[in-house]
């Protein structure tokens, strides 16, 4: 059980920062647009890497979220 639950608090831990993370690019991407940058490949990346952390985000809280058998 111990373990679990430093598991857990690892899963949390890592989840806290990847949102960090997202947030920052939102921001990012909300900067270079307000700036109106033409770099379109540049905000293209960004939006993917967001995407990338969004999905990453998702899969470790499916892990937190105990299977439950209906």
């Amino acid at each position: 059980m111990l373990g679990d639950d430093l598991d857990q608090q690892a899963l949390r831990a890592r989840i806290a920062e990847l949102r960090l993370m997202h947030r920052s690019l939102d921001d990012e991407v909300k900067a270079l647009s307000v700036n109106g940058v033409a770099d379109q490949l540049k905000l293209a990346r960004l939006k993917k890497e967001k995407l990338r952390l969004k999905d990453e985000i998702a899969i470790l809280e499916d892990q937190l979220t105990p299977d439950i058998i209906a």
